[in-house]
């Protein structure tokens, strides 16, 4: 069956430019500043082990639950937008960071926003879904995307796990600095996201 180098290295080049490792960061520390440090360990390894759950779960019946669904790939472009721009609101207005963190009180931000649709977006979505038809049936094909949906978590959990470390260096005012840089660049994402979804409806038409 062996193994397909060239697919595993362009899925995995892609993924890891669409979930972008290191822009997860400065979100990361916006969200779970607060916490104590167990609770920011946790959230580091659940987030893309919610991330892998949705990408997998996509990857070998994506198709099949979009098209039960009726739904296509704007649309999800759209929703994620919109749950982001949510989320770069309470940051942007001082909710949700280590300013007030009674607003994040009881919610697990590894599994919204940051697991999904942060981690696992439209974009990482559609690419797996997009890779997964085009392998048309060989087996070595899927054994590489599986291995590069395993790489690119495996390095989300590193790089998450590492940050936590610059929560004592930058204190709680350097984390909420953080924060509303990151609701900035959340709100430009949520923008650019609604925008493409937009776009995808105009051009199905």
């Amino acid at each position: 069956m062996g193994f397909d180098v060239t697919e595993y290295t362009t899925v995995l080049i892609t993924l890891i430019v669409i979930m972008d490792p290191p822009g997860q960061i400065p979100i990361f520390l916006s969200l779970v500043g607060h916490q104590t440090p167990a609770e920011r360990h946790r959230a580091a390894w659940q987030a893309p082990a919610i991330s892998f759950l949705v990408i997998s779960t996509f990857a070998l019946g994506g198709k099949f639950i979009l098209s039960y669904l009726h739904i296509g790939v704007p649309a999800l472009q759209g929703a994620g937008g919109l749950l982001l721009l949510l989320v770069a609101l309470q940051l942007l207005t001082g909710q949700g960071n280590a300013s007030s963190p009674k607003a994040a009180d009881g919610v697990n931000v590894a599994l919204v926003p940051l697991g999904t649709p942060l981690l696992a977006g439209p974009g990482a979505i559609a690419a797996v879904i997009v890779a997964v038809s085009q392998a048309d049936g060989h087996g070595a094909a899927y054994i590489a995307i599986a291995a590069a949906i395993i790489t690119v978590h495996l390095v989300l959990a590193l790089v998450l796990r590492f940050s936590t470390v610059l929560i004592r260096i930058l204190g709680v005012g350097g984390v909420t600095l953080v924060a509303k840089i990151a609701g900035l660049l959340l709100a430009a994402i949520a923008v650019q996201l609604i925008a493409n979804s937009i776009m995808g409806f105009i051009d199905a038409r």
